[in-house]
C-alpha cells in the first residue's frame, strides 16, 4: 500500500480467464489529480490491477514499503497483453483516438501479430460523453467480445469510464493505455530504452512537449514527493 493506493507488479499473471479484470496505472502526477478528483482517486483504488508507470512510484515503494519494485509503463503492459493474445489467437479492441491512428495501429498488428484478431471505435472528442455516445462504444465492443480492451481517451477521462462502464463490458482485461496509441501507430516517437531503463523516460516527453507536459514535472512530482516524505515521517514517529 503506497499512499493509499494498492501497487501490483503481477501483469506476468494474466490470462483470458478472467471477466473485465480492471488494469490501470499510476505516477506521481495521476495520484496529484486524485486529491481533487474523487471518482477518478475511487477508479484507481478499486482497480485489479493498479501498476507502477513511473519513477517516483518505485521510489515510494522502496521509501515507504522497503520493496523494490519495477517500474511498468503503458507501453510495457500493452506489449504483455498483445503476445499473450497472439499466443492464444486472441480478440482485442482498442477504443479511442482518431480513425488514422487506429488504422496505423492495426496495419502494425497484422505484421507484428498476425494471429490477432483487431477491431477499433474512434469515439467524438468532447471533455463529457452523453448516453447515447456511451451506448455506441458499448454496443461496438461487446459485438466484438474481445480478450483485451485498450482504452486511450487521456487520464483521467480513460480511467473514470473504463470503471463506471466495467460490469457493461463483455470483456477478459481492460486496460485504460493513453498515449501508447500514439507510441504503437508511430505518430508519437517513444523515448529510446536508455530512458526507460534509467527511469528518465519523462525528460524527454518534457523536452518535446513543455506547454503540455510541464505541471507533471514542475508541479505534480514536487507534491507527490512531499506527501511521500510526510508518509515517511510519521511512520518513523
Amino acid at each position: 500500500n503506497i499512499l493509499d493506493f494498492n501497487i501490483d507488479t503481477s501483469i506476468n499473471q494474466l490470462d483470458f480467464s478472467t471477466k473485465s479484470l480492471l488494469i490501470n496505472t499510476i505516477n506521481p502526477h495521476s495520484y496529484c489529480v486524485t486529491k481533487k478528483d474523487t471518482l477518478f482517486k475511487e477508479a484507481l483504488q478499486k482497480s485489479d490491477v493498479l501498476i507502477p508507470d513511473g519513477i517516483g512510484i518505485v521510489i515510494a515503494a522502496k521509501l515507504l514499503a522497503n520493496e523494490k519494485i519495477e517500474r511498468i509503463a503503458g507501453a510495457d503492459l500493452h506489449e504483455h497483453i498483445l503476445k499473450l493474445a497472439n499466443q492464444n489467437n486472441g480478440k482485442v479492441f482498442y477504443l479511442g483516438s482518431m480513425p488514422s491512428t487506429l488504422q496505423k495501429i492495426k496495419e502494425r498488428l497484422s505484421i507484428e501479430y498476425p494471429n490477432i484478431l483487431f477491431e477499433c471505435y474512434s469515439p467524438p472528442y468532447k471533455l463529457e460523453f452523453t448516453s447515447a455516445d456511451n451506448k455506441a462504444m458499448l454496443e461496438a465492443v461487446n459485438a466484438f467480445k474481445p480478450n483485451a480492451l485498450f482504452i486511450g481517451m487521456t487520464a483521467p477521462k480513460q480511467e473514470k469510464w473504463a470503471y463506471q462502464h466495467k460490469d457493461s463490458l463483455d470483456v477478459n482485461i481492460i486496460a485504460s493505455i493513453g498515449a501508447v496509441f500514439d507510441f504503437y501507430a508511430g505518430t508519437v516517437k517513444r523515448p529510446g530504452k536508455f530512458w526507460q531503463k534509467s527511469g528518465l523516460e519523462w525528460l524527454p516527453r518534457l523536452l518535446r512537449e513543455p506547454k503540455r507536459l510541464w505541471r507533471r514535472t514542475i508541479v505534480s512530482t514536487p507534491c507527490f514527493l512531499w506527501d511521500v516524505l510526510k508518509a515517511k515521517m510519521a511512520h518513523r514517529f
